[in-house]
């Protein structure tokens, strides 16, 4: 399965983007923000190509969706949330984007979209299918 993030907003405190499986659009992601030198929690991860499994987390103490081998990053998960405050350097899904040029921007019905997108995903992993996925900035 090929995960895609193409990230088309990135302002001083979120990052924005559109999240494909298999070439077809699944929903929005909303990440921190860009920055040179990382802040622990504050920061997006690089763009790349990730694997993602589904493992078992300290923090929340379930399992759920993670991005390995992240450079200088651990513990990236795909997981609900609506704004930066929800995020700490991982990928937050919605199906609604609310985009905001000059402060904050959200995204909405994230626990919809996370079941969705994240049901089809432990579904593949499941099949022993190797999922890829892959993040462009376009900002």
């Amino acid at each position: 399965m090929e995960l895609k993030l193409i990230r088309f907003d990135s302002g001083t405190n979120d990052t924005l983007g559109i999240f494909f499986i298999d070439g077809k659009f699944a929903g929005f992601t909303l990440e921190d923000e860009y920055r040179e030198i990382k802040i622990k929690d504050e920061t997006r991860i690089p763009a790349g190509t990730y694997d993602v499994k589904y493992t078992y987390s300290p923090k929340y103490k379930r399992l759920m969706l993670e991005v390995m081998n992240v450079p200088n990053f651990s513990g990236i998960r795909i997981h609900p949330g609506n704004t930066e405050a929800d995020t700490s350097g991982c990928i937050l899904l919605g199906n609604v984007c609310r985009h905001n040029p000059f402060g904050d921007s959200r995204i909405e019905e994230s626990r919809l979209a996370y079941d969705r997108i994240a049901s089809l995903i432990i579904h593949a992993l499941g099949r022993k299918e190797n999922v890829t996925l892959t993040i462009k900035d376009n900002v």
